[in-house]
């Protein structure tokens, strides 16, 4: 019987263990620049770790990478993916951030320096859990679009304000 009872308990763990692993966002990411198409003098995240088995129901995310100036940037966010904003530290541009997941592979995120927004964007996870694409788009640069959209005069090319980020990631 106790064999019985200790397969069905080490069964239970790797069912677990299994769910567990199948969190596509879960571990560390690095930045593939040759498929990444990011807008010159903006920060770059090189690599980005994705952690929820530190904190029971949150997540934290760390972050390291350069700023647009190539100064080095750490930054860590601690929360849950419910579209709340939630603290970050060592972001030179948002003291608060929000995570909310849209499906098993998809993220919407925001950055906000008090109540303003400075980005939002899509995390979005390879169906092969590979890589992810994050695309961030500053307001500036969504106006940008609508104004093209509406046929308002659009800001020159290059001379936008503002900023529109595909990056991409391979996990490691």
């Amino acid at each position: 019987m106790k064999t019985k009872t200790i397969a069905l308990s080490l069964g239970l763990i790797l069912v677990a263990g299994g769910l567990y692993a199948a969190d596509p966002f879960e571990g560390t990411w690095k930045l593939n620049e040759s498929k990444s198409k990011l807008t010159a003098g903006t920060d770059k995240d090189t690599k980005i770790v994705y952690d929820s088995r530190l904190i029971s129901d949150k997540v934290i995310v760390t972050t390291d990478g350069l700023e647009g100036d190539g100064t080095p940037i750490h930054s860590e966010w601690k929360g849950k993916f419910d579209g709340k904003d939630y603290a970050i530290t060592g972001d030179p541009d948002a003291n608060k951030r929000s995570y909310k997941k849209m499906n098993d592979r998809t993220l919407f995120m925001t950055a906000k320096k008090g109540a303003e927004v400075i980005a939002q964007g899509l995390i979005v996870v390879s169906a092969d859990g590979k890589s992810q694409d994050v695309t961030l788009t500053s307001p500036d640069a969504m106006m940008s679009v609508y104004n093209e959209k509406a046929k308002a005069k659009a800001p020159e090319k290059g001379k936008e304000k503002g900023f529109r980020n595909k990056a991409v990631y391979d996990k490691e």
